[in-house]
């Protein structure tokens, strides 16, 4: 047998070598005397030294693999490539001893990131024949999909005759980590064409991929495959198959696997209750969210944070913020989503208290320097009222996204200060920074309310000569809004005949511009051919529409819709439709009518509905009905001046002076004081307004002349004075709240 020959690769020296080998090992060496003076040593003398060197090899093999598991470990990929050259060196090339530090090597480049290193190692791989393996065929997988590189990852998967379907797993697993559904797919079919059989591994990927491609079809063949097989029963298996039925919609066939689950854990409870949230069923999600509290399951942010969203959406602000503080009771720690949450909640109740709160934690947790929490703060700070510390937000972000502006340029329009809002969107524009979709919607209706129709139609200009606006339905029906509520029923009526399409927000805006106008066969027209389209009209469309009736005097078809709410349309009418019909009956001089609905209705009564039907009753000189109406209107003492007014307007008309004093002494006691009445002039060049008896006007002397003479004009072309008719500005009013909410609702 020929003799092992040992020597030194080029470049490597003894001391080089002997810095890889522990001190504890070469201690255990014990020195061999082989000299040359002993010529005639038998063969059998021979054998102790080749013991002694197998013995020898053996160890340094086992004390470089244990070097080369510590320098894998920290990372050290370049002792660990110069440990390995010394392992194979002292091991067969044949040998299996070679698969353990070949995989340490690959798994190391994989976790630092070495692509070059690792494509040698699989080249090395190859050449050594142990491209079969299977702990490297496995490694060598996760190695290629770490750095993306899936089509080298599949070839290596699909070249490998190992029937065990991890490397497969992990193939699809990598598809859907990168958003290949498809792909995961077709490699799902490939594995099971090659006669792999899947385990409870392979499916919840493969459920992933058909939720993400909204292919129902493949996940029911999934799920037949998964009850053929003979897996047994997996948890992960059918939470899998629950979020796949839920993602394609079909939320019957998911709660029925969750209510027949022999057991369920928390991911069980969040694909359950994510299917109904994600389908807006947010009654069914919450009543499980409370089912599951009931039996313990412990709850995490996700859960927490997409019910307490929920909540927000579904209009529950105070069960938002409840949640938000049952988490920090619970030592939870609020994320940037549940601040925004909260935030949001406070800009809709007006809580800046709270919000400060809020901002404080923000603030201590270090998010209050995320963009997303700072535009949410400008926007609670704007909602609540408080510019001044909405405007100090702003300011002090020195990166000013879309976002940040059009939160501070809606908060302003929110409170109908448009000098500053034209003031932003002039700076908005200067910065480079092209007005969105919503912030036209934003200042739209702002330019409606304060009679700023000039900026309206500038913004109309700018939409038509931008072809991007064209598809933005909403921004179309904030500007037929905006002339509807200008009174342009004409300009509002060609906005709407140029639109290919058409929701109920659009007729709903149009149909109120017609009510306002008195033109209400015309609005009832619209609400017809609005249901020949197969559009559903809505509590507020049916606001609109029962306006319209009452505005034009037609009782008979008020009260046929009215009727039809509940039961062509399927709406329980509101206190505000409660309210249309009582100023319908009162504008009609059914006075006693008026009175049962309000008398009748299952809500409690609005201080404005009183003040309807006492302004019914004044025109109508029903004295009886009107004090009625007074005394339950003055048992509310409601904070608008303007109630008492019309309830002293009504005593004067018939003469109850001391019943008059009475109104006014309770208005001296409550302390309140109606404030001057106030128009604004459009001159050209800007707004001037004018408030009664105000002398400041530097023009007085020629202002007052005039319009004693524009009274005398509209006096003999048969003007009445509105303040018979005090109840409209109140209906109108809670009317145009009504509708404006509703859209913001609708946005």
């Amino acid at each position: 047998m020929p003799h092992r020959s040992y020597f030194f690769p080029k470049g490597l020296s003894v001391s080089q070598i002997q810095r890889f080998i522990p001190k504890k090992w070469k201690q255990s060496i014990k020195p061999v005397d082989i000299r040359d003076d002993h010529p005639s040593t038998s063969c059998n003398a021979q054998e102790p030294a080749q013991r002694i060197f197998t013995s020898v090899e053996a160890s340094m093999i086992d004390s470089l693999l244990t070097s080369l598991k510590e320098f894998t470990s920290r990372g050290n990929i370049l002792d660990a490539f110069k440990t390995f050259s010394l392992i194979r060196l002292h091991a067969s090339s044949t040998s299996q001893d070679l698969i353990h530090p070949v995989s340490s090597l690959l798994s190391s480049c994989t976790d630092v990131k070495f692509l070059a290193e690792g494509q040698q190692v699989h080249g090395l791989i190859i050449s050594l024949g142990f491209e079969q393996h299977p702990v490297l065929v496995r490694k060598l997988v996760t190695f290629y999909s770490t750095f993306g590189l899936l089509v080298d990852a599949h070839v290596v998967t699909e070249n490998s005759n190992i029937l065990n379907p991890l490397p497969w797993n992990l193939l699809i697993s990598a598809y859907v980590r990168n958003g290949l559904s498809q792909k995961a797919l077709s490699a799902y079919k490939q594995m099971v064409s090659k006669g792999i059989r899947p385990d409870n591994f392979t499916y919840p990927s493969v459920l992933k991929a058909c939720g993400e491609e909204l292919d129902l079809c493949c996940g029911k063949e999934v799920h037949k495959a998964i009850n053929a097989g003979h897996t047994g029963w997996s948890l992960i298996v059918h939470n899998a198959l629950i979020s796949m039925y839920g993602k394609c919609g079909e939320v019957v066939i998911a709660r029925d696997l969750f209510d027949k689950m022999p057991e369920r854990d928390a991911i069980s409870w969040n694909s359950m209750i994510s299917v109904y949230a994600s389908m807006g069923k947010w009654n069914e999600a919450f009543l499980l969210f409370r089912s599951m509290g009931a039996e313990g399951i412990e709850l995490n942010i996700i859960m927490l944070n997409t019910m307490a969203g929920g909540y927000l959406r579904t209009g529950n602000y105070k069960g938002a913020l409840e949640l938000l503080y049952q988490m920090r009771k619970r030592g939870s720690h609020l994320d940037s989503v549940a601040m925004l949450i909260g935030l949001g909640a406070c800009s809709h109740i007006g809580d800046v208290k709270l919000g400060k709160v809020i901002h404080g934690f923000a603030i201590r947790s270090c998010f209050s320097e995320v963009d997303t929490v700072k535009n949410a703060l400008i926007t609670m700070y704007a909602r609540c009222k408080d510019l001044r510390h909405a405007y100090l937000l702003f300011q002090s972000m020195e990166a000013k996204s879309l976002i940040t502006w059009n939160s501070i340029i809606s908060g302003c329009c929110h409170m109908d200060r448009s000098e500053e809002a034209s003031f932003l969107l002039r700076e908005m524009l200067l910065s480079g920074i092209e007005p969105s979709y919503v912030t036209i919607a934003s200042v739209l209706p702002l330019c409606a309310r304060v009679a700023n129709l000039q900026h309206g139609k500038e913004f109309h200009c700018y939409m038509t000569r931008r072809e991007h606006f064209k598809d933005y339905l909403l921004l179309w029906n904030a500007l037929v809004d905006m002339y509807a509520r200008s009174g342009k029923v004409l300009e509002a009526r060609r906005v709407f005949d140029m639109l290919d399409e058409k929701d109920k927000m659009t007729y709903t805006s149009m149909i109120a511009g017609y009510g306002m106008q008195g033109e209400g066969r015309a609005a009832l027209e619209l609400f017809k051919e609005m249901n020949d389209s197969h559009i559903k009209p809505d509590h507020i469309t049916m606001i609109a529409v029962l306006s319209a009736c009452s505005h034009s005097g037609l009782v008979a078809q008020g009260q046929l819709l009215f009727e039809k709410m509940r039961i062509l349309y399927g709406l329980t009418p509101h206190v505000e439709h409660f309210a249309c019909m009582a100023d319908l009956f009162g504008r009609a001089g059914l006075l006693y009518k008026a009175k049962e609905i309000i008398r009748n209705m299952p809500y409690r009564p609005t201080p404005a509905m009183w003040a309807t039907l006492i302004g019914a009753c004044r025109i109508h000189r029903n004295t009886e009905i009107g004090e009625w109406a007074a005394e339950k209107l003055l048992e509310m003492k409601p904070e608008n001046p303007g109630y008492y007014v019309l309830i002293a307007n009504m005593y004067a008309a018939a003469g109850c002076w001391h019943k008059l004093a009475k109104v006014r002494t309770f208005m001296r006691d409550l302390g309140v004081r109606k404030g001057p009445g106030c128009a604004w002039v459009d001159v050209g060049s800007g707004f001037s307004p004018f408030l009664a008896d105000d002398t400041s006007n530097a023009r007085t002397d020629e202002i007052h002349p005039l319009l004693e003479g524009l009274t005398l004009v509209m006096k003999e072309a048969g003007y009445v004075s509105s303040e018979e008719f005090g109840s409209d500005d109140e209906t109108s009013g809670e009317f145009s709240e009504e509708m404006e909410l509703a859209s913001n609702d609708r946005c």
